[in-house]
């Protein structure tokens, strides 16, 4: 088959010729132009979250018969115009779920000490030790928005901290990890907010003014979900007032992030470029269930 690679993915992606028997071609950076004028004529499609794969493109790709999104979502993808075509829409939601989850951990943990100010502080020459007094995890409330296979990982992870673990997912009524409650009770309850679902309709902005103010004052709103499911100008507005006192944010209702977007200018809230997935594990996992789907598809085993 002829496969069209669009994002940087693992290596063992580049060698499917070799080990598949697959023609591939590996375009990656491509402009929503230069992808229409490049897709017709390939069967497979593989992407990451860079590529965009909407209505104009999967028009123009005559051939298409599966596109596969390494990762968890595929909002980056127009799934239901594509599943018109007749095009099957794949991705790998195993791959990558324990790297976010320990990046969600790990910002609880960077936010909850003053991590990253403390270390920026002592590479300007500074000794400011009672600056950076912070909280333990142990003994907080976390809330979990989402128990799928992402929000499971860090309740387990949560729960060996020592933490009390409360989730809501309205498609999930019991978790081993999490004792579920309702959404508001979630807010009112939680020391600590981590969402892990996805971006759709009904999740847009599902974090907004409204349930800002339903929350602990100087709660803490970790998001390495999805951009679109809090609403940033609401997350500013929290900021400003104190009713998050610390916050990471790690996706964003628009990618690449303005660098002169207004959340750039709170100390405490700590930003990183979507890497939730981007640890050597997670990207070599995502490769190899990505090539195993492509075999599976090749062979009608689907």
């Amino acid at each position: 088959m002829k496969v069209l690679i669009c994002d940087p993915v693992a290596v063992v992606l580049h060698h499917l010729d070799g080990i598949l028997g697959h023609e591939v071609t590996v375009k990656t950076g491509m402009s929503p132009e230069e992808l229409i004028a490049e897709v017709a004529g390939y069967e497979v499609a593989i992407v990451r979250s860079a590529t965009k794969f909407r209505e104009p493109i999967i028009d123009a790709a005559t051939d298409l018969k599966l596109i596969m999104r390494g990762g968890v979502g595929i909002d980056n993808i127009d799934h239901e115009y594509a599943g018109k075509k007749g095009i099957l829409v794949w991705n790998t939601p195993a791959a990558s779920s324990a790297g976010v989850a320990e990046l969600a951990i790990g910002l609880m943990f960077a936010v909850s000490r003053h991590i990253c100010r403390a270390d920026a502080s002592m590479k300007k020459g500074k000794w400011e030790k009672k600056k950076f007094k912070g909280t333990e995890l142990g003994g907080k409330v976390l809330g979990i928005i989402g128990l799928g296979r992402i929000g499971t990982e860090v309740a387990k992870r949560a729960k060996g901290l020592g933490m009390t673990v409360i989730g809501y997912d309205p498609f999930i009524e019991e978790c081993d990890y999490a004792r579920m409650v309702s959404f508001d009770r979630l807010l009112a309850d939680s020391d600590i907010i981590t969402l892990h679902l996805p971006h759709t309709k009904e999740t847009h902005h599902i974090i907004s003014n409204p349930e800002f103010e339903k929350m602990k004052d100087g709660v803490t709103l970790i998001n390495v979900a999805r951009g679109g499911v809090v609403n940033e100008e609401a997350l500013v507005r929290a900021l400003e007032s104190g009713k998050v006192g610390r916050a990471a944010v790690d996706v964003f209702e628009s990618e690449p992030m303005d660098p002169k977007h207004t959340l750039t200018k709170f100390d405490n809230l700590i930003l990183t470029p979507h890497i939730g997935a981007s640890s050597a594990e997670s990207q070599a996992r995502i490769g190899y269930e990505l090539a195993d789907k492509l075999e599976k598809f090749a062979k009608g085993n689907y």
